[in-house]
């Protein structure tokens, strides 16, 4: 079997030619970085192949008339050289490698009113280590439903707070931002970024009502902060079905939409799934932030 690691950015896509398949989706975009995704391309994948990176097992789908494998990377990972393994079911293993590259993530500074939400007392902290275990658990999901990649954003609006930020709430150094937040009016419809499952919703101490959807393959996207809830574990969504609104629950400094992406057990950079034109607010700030690169 002959395996193929391709680098991928949307500029060369222009240039290759597929041929057309019933399950022709776009692609995530590749970053070689933490927080970033790594792809994997598998011309002559057969069933039953099983791809990880750094020892966990990651998603496979097809594209066009070919097959992809995709990564996360985490926000931690260290600068280096990190491993794909693909595992044949005739026992045949096979290994290829990428180099992730460093990357700085700038600070953060946010006044919270509510200083339990940035110092909770004993009775949150218990609430807190409960709400971890199923966090844990929504975040472990694995089934082996063929995952939709080809999102689409789930709000419109301006983005608040980028991914990977270093966050300091009332000057406090917490975890960094492990989302995407997006600003919208208190009330604004939230729609499921692709088809999955309802693996959890429910409300929590940090994240307020919040919404896990499994895509399929470890592939995971999470709703954080709605002002409401309008699906429950279990139920079968279709990408753009409303499963809540924009609210300002859990920890927060106004009304958005907190939208976290999980690969392989790793939260990534929900902007390397989106399409770039499926947010007005968001195109019109990239086009600023270009063209302040080119002056």
């Amino acid at each position: 079997m002959h395996i193929k690691l391709t680098y991928i950015t949307r500029f060369s896509l222009l240039f290759t030619l597929f041929l057309a398949s019933p399950y022709a989706q776009a692609l995530p975009e590749q970053a070689l970085v933490p927080g970033g995704i790594a792809l994997l391309q598998l011309p002559e994948y057969k069933e039953e192949t099983k791809i990880f990176f750094n020892n966990q097992r990651i998603a496979v789908f097809p594209y066009k008339d070919t097959w992809f494998a995709m990564a996360g990377i985490g926000l931690s990972t260290k600068p280096g050289d990190y491993e794909f393994s693909i595992n044949q079911a005739d026992g045949l293993s096979l290994k290829t490698k990428v180099t992730v590259k460093y990357k700085k993530y700038d600070e953060q500074h946010l006044t919270i009113k509510n200083k339990r939400k940035v110092n909770p007392n004993e009775d949150d902290n218990k609430r807190i280590a409960a709400e971890s275990s199923r966090k844990q658990k929504a975040k472990k999901q694995y089934t082996e439903v063929t995952p939709e990649v080809d999102f689409i954003w789930p709000v419109n609006g301006r983005i608040s707070s980028i991914f990977g930020l270093r966050r300091f709430f009332n000057e406090q150094e917490r975890s960094p931002h492990n989302g995407l937040d997006i600003a919208a009016d208190e009330g604004t419809p939230v729609k499921a970024t692709a088809s999955g499952t309802v693996i959890d919703a429910g409300d929590f101490f940090f994240s307020g009502n919040m919404i896990y959807l499994d895509h399929g393959q470890g592939i995971i996207s999470l709703y954080a902060h709605l002002n409401e809830i309008m699906v429950k574990p279990g139920d079968v969504v279709k990408q753009g079905d409303i499963i809540g609104k924009v609210g300002q629950t859990g920890r927060v400094t106004g009304p958005h939409l907190h939208f976290a992406v999980i690969a392989n057990q790793t939260l990534i950079d929900p902007v390397f799934m989106l399409p770039r034109d499926g947010n007005r607010k968001f195109e019109e700030s990239s086009e600023k932030s270009t063209k302040s690169a080119q002056n």
